[in-house]
């Protein structure tokens, strides 16, 4: 049997996932203020006199706390189209997934911390 499935392809496939961008820019206000820090941090990044390889590696760390509020945004979008009342595992669940976003910040300072300390020479 079958399951009741729309054919994917890899047009389509972009579409959606274009579609979830617009989507997640338009409503969600901390992604619109990461998308300020990846570009903000991000020039920064490049401006800053160090190598190529350096300068990737803080630019690329910039992204952990934008796929993370990306997973954040879906599962609280999942939570709430189970319900709408508040019940504890809902609560956690969306605590869960702020906590997500928080780690990534957390590594991204981790890594541009320990790659500045590395490039200017100062451990």
């Amino acid at each position: 049997m079958k399951l009741n499935k729309p054919k994917h392809n890899l047009y389509r496939n972009t579409i959606y996932a274009l579609e979830g961008l617009v989507d997640i820019v338009k409503n969600e206000t901390s992604f619109k203020w990461q998308l300020l820090m990846l570009f903000g941090f991000g020039t920064l990044a490049w401006i800053l006199p160090l190598s190529f390889g350096y300068s990737s590696i803080l630019f690329l760390s910039l992204f952990l706390p934008i796929l993370a509020e990306i997973v954040n945004s879906a599962i609280e979008r999942t939570v709430d189209l189970v319900t709408q009342e508040y019940h504890i595992l809902a609560k956690q669940a969306k605590d869960v997934g702020a906590t997500l976003v928080l780690v990534s910040f957390l590594v991204t300072v981790l890594i541009w911390t320990a790659t500045l300390l590395i490039a200017f020479k100062l451990v």
